[in-house]
């Protein structure tokens, strides 16, 4: 009973390491979109007309690549928080902590690389490569990526 409890404090804190990365790059991507708005809402146009449209134009990528940053952060808000309370299964799937022989990871949201505790976890998405050779497996189960074998240790 002990070590379910931890277990899930760990992925409590996991959850919420996630939710700042993603709550960081929602900030980022809407600073960064301000502040490309205030830019084009500054520019005037000056005598040398293609210069001008040279630098709208680029104004404007800006803009909407910041947007598709925005956009992006938030669906991946959208799926954290649906994975917030999943209640165990027997085969991986979103909201799983998943020991295996190469590494831990943390099927929810591309985050990469998250140190808890001393110890190295790998915050992937299940439409990553990895992440999609994890999705319904058992624990026991075995699969190969980049040349090495992993095997399912536990699914938490």
């Amino acid at each position: 009973m002990g070590r379910v409890v931890i277990m899930e404090d760990i992925k409590e804190k996991l959850y919420q390491l996630c939710l700042n990365f993603i709550e960081q790059r929602i900030h980022t991507a809407e600073t960064a979109l301000e502040q490309a708005r205030e830019a084009s809402n500054d520019d005037t146009k000056s005598s040398a007309g293609d210069k001008f449209e040279t630098t709208r134009e680029m104004m404007q990528q800006d803009i909407s690549r910041n947007k598709r940053l925005l956009m992006d952060a938030q669906q991946n808000l959208i799926l954290l928080n649906s994975i917030k309370d999943m209640p165990l299964n027997d085969k991986v799937r979103n909201g799983n902590l998943v020991h295996t022989s190469e590494g831990v990871f943390y099927i929810s949201i591309s985050a990469g690389q998250l140190k808890l505790e001393n110890e190295i976890i790998f915050a992937i998405s299940a439409a990553s490569p990895i992440g999609n050779l994890l999705i319904g497996k058992e624990k026991g189960a075995s699969f190969d990526f980049n040349g090495k074998n992993y095997i399912i240790k536990q699914i938490i």
